[in-house]
């Protein structure tokens, strides 16, 4: 028992951290109606990361971060300026246009890289539970600068993202504030990323707050709910993964799908009975 705790120490710290900043992220992402930016984004920094590969450095070094970031930043102005004024072109078009790209580009790339179908394994699921104290430090640095930066202007982004209309008639430049959204929002992907993986990413940044939208409408409620579920998934995912001897990142991704299953049936339920 002490050795899987000690074994489980690393990975469940990491995943609170990853609960706390993305649970948050999410409500932004899914009250704006890109459910899917996460996964782009994500598949964006996977591309700076492939080429970092074929260039010659190391997955997890220093320049294939920046150069994952590097290619965030783009893909973040892509998005805000997805943003269309007359909304002919949904945005998720969009997103869902550079993700497609964007992957494709990456198996092209891997395919000519060492050790291609393992970075690819290793970009999906992530490598959570071999995370180590700096690495966490790392993204807790991270994390905070941009959860500081967040609540300083939580006013426009919130407004931008739950009534944009009203945004856009109180005369805030959306497209700007979209960008140095975008550009944060890039910051916590990547480095999650790395830690993680893109399809934990994405559970941890949707899930959550799905769930809680389900049931309360208030930014603090949600966030409340969202923190509590991202626990117990982590818990339980964790937990699965070293009794059964599982891969880590998809058994919290698993838990995760049966607690959105589970929050689906009471809503519908509730709303039946009312």
């Amino acid at each position: 028992m002490n050795g899987m705790i000690e074994l489980l120490l690393l990975p469940f710290v990491a995943c609170l951290i990853l609960t706390g900043i993305h649970c948050y992220l999410g409500i932004h992402i899914v009250s704006r109606g890109v459910i899917f930016v996460d996964l782009a984004l994500a598949q964006v920094a996977a591309l700076g990361s492939t080429v970092a590969l074929l260039a010659g450095y190391e997955l997890h070094s220093t320049e294939a971060y920046l150069i994952a970031l590097g290619f965030t930043f783009v893909g973040a102005g892509l998005f805000a300026l997805g943003r269309v004024r007359d909304e002919s072109v949904p945005q998720e078009a969009i997103i869902g246009i550079v993700y497609a790209v964007s992957s494709a580009i990456a198996i092209l790339v891997l395919d000519k890289a060492p050790h291609g179908e393992e970075a690819i394994k290793d970009m999906l699921v992530g490598s959570i539970l071999f995370v180590t104290w700096p690495q966490i430090l790392k993204i807790s640095v991270i994390y905070l600068a941009v959860g500081l930066l967040h609540f300083l202007l939580r006013k426009k982004f919130l407004l931008i993202s739950m009534n944009p209309r009203e945004a856009k008639q109180n005369g805030m430049r959306i497209r700007f504030w979209d960008f140095i959204f975008y550009v944060t929002f890039g910051f916590v992907v990547t480095s999650s990323v790395r830690v993680a993986g893109v399809l934990l990413v994405f559970s941890y940044l949707v899930v959550p707050a799905v769930c809680a939208m389900f049931f309360v409408s208030g930014v603090a409620a949600r966030l409340l709910i969202g923190w509590g579920l991202g626990f117990v998934a982590s818990v339980l995912g964790l937990y699965a993964s070293a009794k059964w001897d599982l891969p880590t990142g998809a058994s919290v991704v698993t838990v995760f799908g049966v607690i959105l299953a589970v929050c689906a049936i009471a809503k519908y339920v509730s709303h039946n009975a009312r």
